[in-house]
């Protein structure tokens, strides 16, 4: 991927030439389906063959009603930065702000399962993708494996991963608090502790102007602003985090711009990207969208970030009227990331509706089957709601009132069908779900 050229701009005594073409319908349409998708410049000059006038024309009133459209601008020291709020994100606002998160919810107590394992289970997943964003090579099995069973890292990728996991459960803690340069600083080095090549990098801002962002063939896709300015900057982006009383911004689009912002300043030397999306759940979750902790955006940009990277470039590329501006389209970028976040939604969803399905099938078989007691249908009910949990004779001798004998033949006769395991512990039996028949 090579990086963008700035969009053009149409020369000044050229610009009523186009406006005639505001009454031509084919025109119109055009420009209203092409701002509705927002593409960029790159790719309306790809459909010239498509387009009736001149595709510079063309672009010229795409951005001229964009800019009539556009949100006010939010300024970062001399850089300027705007998005428009399309048709699209205001449906999915509506959707994450109304129902999502009741949805999840209503979905999550029908379940009844443990809502830590879950949003574990997103933790790990977002550590493991945000860290293959930046080329860790672990699969996401092995990954997972050495989370899960608490394994030590034997290579710096897996270290990159353990430590992203470490982080990302560290931001659930301090979601509370107000966002300050120490504690980027803190986040930062959580993130890259033992993994550097110069461990002196871990915990402070760069102090040169030598780093830049390049592709995997090596292009240069970002020159970050200078040293000199990363200070001033960062202190506007904690000011701006934790400001509530300008003009109001979406939460979700102004955690994007956060994650956006961040890795345009690229103040560190090292772990930006893995900074900057922590910034984004850091900010959703301190506005109360607990729906996040169960969700791995990360994962759905791995997947394209081809894409992800290219948004990136939309943004940074996208000139207004004036190439002396230094002003960028975040249009493109809250886009991309929000369609990331919709499809991490929805995988979320569907997955707890096939546990709850799954659920229901298998307490519709233990209601119908003639193998069980009443008893063992109670005891088995709860081990399907709570999957991790334990029992004892004792526990099924009070709950149940009944012998302990009875207990202890209710629990055996479970353990003979399949559906239970026995345990020593200490000097009795724990019985636990038998995982590999549930």
């Amino acid at each position: 991927m090579k990086k963008l050229p700035k969009t053009p701009v149409l020369p000044l005594e050229e610009r009523e030439e186009p406006l005639k073409y505001f009454h031509n319908p084919e025109v119109i349409k055009l420009i209203t389906e092409y701002n509705e998708r927002y593409l960029h410049w790159e790719e309306v000059e790809k459909r010239k063959d498509q387009i009736p006038i001149k595709p510079i024309y063309l672009w010229f009133l795409m951005k001229f009603l964009r800019i009539m459209k556009q949100e006010p601008s939010i300024n970062f020291g001399k850089y300027t930065f705007t998005y428009t709020m399309l048709r699209d994100f205001q449906e999915k606002l509506h959707i994450l702000d109304k129902d999502a998160a009741g949805n999840l919810q209503s979905t999550l107590d029908a379940i009844s399962d443990t809502r830590e394992k879950y949003i574990l289970n997103s933790l790990m997943e977002e550590a493991i993708a945000s860290s293959q964003i930046e080329g860790a090579t672990p699969s996401r099995r092995v990954a997972k494996e050495m989370l899960k069973k608490n394994r030590k890292p034997t290579n710096k990728d897996e270290k990159m991963i353990i430590n992203n996991y470490n982080t990302m459960k560290y931001v659930l803690e301090i979601k509370n608090k107000e966002m300050t340069p120490s504690l980027l600083l803190e986040i930062q080095k959580m993130m890259t502790i033992g993994t550097l090549e110069e461990p002196i990098d871990e915990g402070i801002f760069r102090d040169n102007d030598e780093i830049l962002v390049f592709d995997n063939d090596g292009e240069v896709l970002h020159i970050p602003p200078k040293k000199d300015e990363v200070p001033e900057l960062v202190n506007e982006l904690c000011k701006f985090a934790n400001d509530n009383s300008n003009k109001f911004i979406h939460p979700i689009i102004k955690g994007i711009f956060l994650h956006y912002l961040l890795n345009y300043i690229h103040p560190f030397n090292d772990g930006n990207g893995r900074t900057g999306r922590s910034l984004f759940y850091w900010y959703v979750l301190k506005q109360d969208y607990w729906l996040f902790e169960y969700m791995s955006v990360s994962r759905l940009i791995y997947k394209k970030r081809r894409q992800y990277k290219l948004a990136y470039q939309y943004t940074e590329s996208d000139y207004a009227f004036n190439k002396d501006e230094e002003i960028g389209d975040l249009t493109y970028f809250i886009k991309f990331n929000l369609d990331a976040i919709m499809e991490s939604l929805h995988e979320i969803q569907d997955y707890l509706a096939n546990k709850q399905k799954e659920q229901y099938q298998a307490l519709k078989s233990i209601k119908e089957s003639d193998k069980l007691n009443n008893r063992q249908r109670e005891i088995l009910k709860e081990f399907i709601k709570y999957p991790h949990k334990t029992i004892t004779i004792k526990e099924v001798e009070s709950t149940q009132g009944v012998s302990y004998a009875t207990a202890r033949q209710d629990l055996y006769s479970l353990e003979e069908l399949g559906h239970l395991q026995r345990q020593k512990s200490g000097k009795e039996f724990i019985f636990i779900l038998n995982q590999n028949a549930a």
